[in-house]
């Protein structure tokens, strides 16, 4: 039975890219009906069956030939093993309060539920909880889901979960298995309250909107978040944020962090985790269609082409096309806005697209840094060309509009000269 809440029908077009020919016929045979029905099980992806090798999967072959170990430390359980092993770093850690996600039973302002990441893996802790949980991104499979117990004496070993897919196939995770981050209406308890308000969140979402069930540190200026605050059914208003929710630079007061691996929930982590889970899933999904499309022979799909529809939409993200402004200066309170830029590889002149601004934008240079992860060079490479090209024709100056005047001259021209130095197998034209 599927694990879902609703099947999503699919079909695609012909792509607009190397290799994948425009018309159904191919090589004088007729061309494959096309499939219809959910794009994971497709036999093009055959998301359950076929193998991973995402760092997850990776890591238990490891546990498996005893090349790694993970230590038990009683308190946290595994959780600082973990994160040693898989590279995710502890100032990453955001907090959820609100009873969300399948151990929502044991969260709450008081235990709230810890989320760390890097570019590839999310990590989610709840002091005292059974289970860790964690997603991995396969350089073609998209989001894993796994579990690891928490208890001492039982085979470390990272269990798959396709239950997971119930909630994280939908719409606001481009209709691939993927990452998704919400803004909910929080009561003191930690109940849901979606009624009084309920967003999904990417970099595009205004920060009015955001973090509703999030504990947030760090300062923002007069700008207004949903963050640290809580509501009543008997306020229809919605949560009362105010200056005891805002700017605020520790949760002293707020909960208990001890046994937590930080004690922030860093504005700044928020912010780059908030432009990250958007790119994964379009990665993912370029990915699935481009191999469908080849694999059906570019059957139509409502008359346009899906590969081209989700390049364009790649890259206009990619590019923080309608990115929510900043409009005060944003520190974080973690060594983050530290570690984060610090992980990128520079040019001759000291240059990132890791490199943070913080006062009108998240990112110093508008190009997104998942284009150095290993899903974006695993793109087959018909839609790793098309992306490379629709990149190219924006930031030379050939593809113009009112939706990229937020790229200026200069910053084309610095994202154009960090590619260069950075980005291997970069098509010749950007020389």
């Amino acid at each position: 039975m599927r694990m879902r809440a609703a099947a999503v029908l699919f079909s695609v077009s012909a792509a607009a890219v190397a290799g994948v020919p425009a018309a159904g016929v191919r090589f004088g045979q007729s061309a494959p009906a096309p499939f219809v029905g959910v794009l994971d099980e497709h036999p093009a992806i055959a998301y359950e069956s076929r193998p991973v090798r995402d760092p997850i999967s990776r890591l238990n072959l490891a546990l498996a030939d005893g090349s790694v170990t993970l230590t038990h430390d009683g308190e946290q359980g595994y959780l600082g093993s973990v994160l040693d092993a898989l590279k995710v770093p502890r100032d990453s850690q955001m907090l959820v309060f609100s009873k969300s996600g399948v151990q929502g039973d044991l969260t709450g302002p008081r235990n709230p539920r810890a989320l760390l990441f890097n570019d590839a893996v999310v990590v989610s802790y709840v002091r005292g909880a059974p289970l860790l949980e964690l997603t991995a991104h396969d350089p073609e499979q998209g989001v894993i889901f796994y579990t690891l117990p928490q208890q001492p004496g039982r085979p470390v070993i990272f269990t798959r979960r396709g239950a997971c897919l119930t909630c994280h196939v939908s719409y606001s995770t481009a209709e691939v298995p993927g990452l998704l981050t919400r803004s909910m209406a929080t009561a003191a308890d930690g109940q849901v309250l979606p009624q009084l308000g309920n967003f999904d969140v990417d970099q595009r979402t205004p920060l009015a909107q955001r973090w509703g069930g999030w504990f947030v540190t760090g300062t923002h200026g007069g700008m207004t978040h949903l963050g640290n605050a809580t509501a009543s059914l008997a306020d229809a208003a919605g949560p009362a944020i105010g200056p005891q929710t805002l700017n605020q630079r520790t949760l002293e007061g707020k909960t208990d962090l001890s046994g937590y691996p930080s004690a922030h929930s860093d504005i700044v982590a928020l912010l780059v985790f908030q432009h990250e889970t958007r790119m994964v899933n379009l990665l993912t999904r370029l990915n699935w269609e481009a191999r469908v499309a080849e694999a059906d022979d570019g059957q139509a799909a409502s008359g346009r082409d899906a590969v081209t529809a989700i390049v364009d939409e790649l890259v206009d993200y990619a590019l923080f096309v309608g990115e929510a402004p900043l409009t005060a200066r944003v520190e974080g309170t973690s060594s983050f806005m530290r570690t984060f830029p610090a992980a990128g590889p520079r040019d001759a002149r000291g240059r990132s697209l890791r490199d943070l601004d913080l006062t009108t934008r998240l990112m110093r240079y508008p190009c997104s840094y998942m284009l150095y992860v290993e899903a974006f060079d695993s793109l087959p490479a018909g839609a790793r060309a098309a992306v490379y090209g629709r990149l190219w024709g924006i930031l030379s100056g050939a593809v113009t509009g009112p939706r990229y005047a937020h790229l200026s001259a200069g910053d084309r021209r610095a994202i154009i000269e960090i590619l260069r130095e950075t980005k291997p197998g970069l098509p010749a034209y950007f020389f």
